[in-house]
């Protein structure tokens, strides 16, 4: 069963990474042709010199950001599938459908909304290069407590439900984790090496096209999911409770 979810997983993964490729490159890729063009600039009023590109521009737009949402879809999708088969019949009566449906939100909050409210995604000409490691390890670190204080908030969860029914377990549960998280985030670094000079619109759509972008692929992954959840192996349609 779980081998029969670790592909379902993948290939639902894999289309969610073609919707979200769409798009990126819809409303993503503008900014950052706009941001690499600021970058430029500096670097010319600064009289650096502009490397080379190992990559053109037009492959990364393309075949590069379809390829590489892709892959992360594929392998987000495999995770997604053996989640799904720990968690099938563990949130009371919502059926198969429901809990990818419920599963792919809970992973679009934990593991995208929740980091990107502290770190959230910059463009190109944002950053120094001597604070890329510490900058990226500050956000991987907050991904994991994120996603550890869900854990430590569904069993939290469960165990109110017990006593006094599934919704007050609910209603603890989301409120364990929000408590949780806003206490890591406040005690985390900021982090801010944004230009002066950089346009704050530009800031504004590529953060929002690059949450966009993560919210269709989960949307679309558990929404793939939940569909395929609705049929038997042998294509008969299943009734969902």
């Amino acid at each position: 069963m779980v081998g029969t979810l670790l592909l379902r997983g993948m290939l639902c993964g894999a289309l969610a990474g073609v919707v979200a490729t769409n798009f990126a490159w819809i409303f993503g890729e503008p900014t950052i042709d706009w941001a690499i063009a600021f970058e430029e600039h500096a670097a010319k009023m600064a009289g650096e010199a502009q490397g080379a590109e190992v990559v053109s521009r037009a492959v990364q737009s393309t075949l590069g950001l379809f390829t590489g949402v892709t892959v992360i879809g594929a392998a987000m999708g495999g995770l997604f599938g053996i989640a799904y088969a720990f968690a099938l019949g563990r949130f009371g009566r919502i059926g198969p459908a429901g809990t990818a449906v419920l599963l792919a939100l809970a992973g679009f909050l934990v593991l995208a909304f929740v980091p990107q409210l502290k770190y959230p995604a910059n463009p190109p000409a944002i950053g120094h290069a001597d604070t890329i490691g510490a900058r990226t390890g500050l956000y991987f670190s907050l991904l994991g407590l994120s996603l550890f204080a869900a854990g430590l908030a569904t069993a939290f969860g469960r165990a109110v439900a017990a006593r006094h029914g599934g919704r007050i377990g609910t209603v603890a549960g989301l409120v364990f984790y929000a408590v949780a998280v806003a206490v890591v985030m406040m005690a985390m670094p900021t982090v801010n090496e944004v230009p002066d000079e950089f346009s704050s619109v530009v800031l504004m759509k590529f953060r929002l096209a690059s949450l966009g972008t993560s919210a269709v692929l989960w949307l679309t992954l558990g929404a793939a999911f939940a569909w395929l959840s609705g049929w038997r192996p042998g294509g008969s349609r299943r009734v969902l409770a």
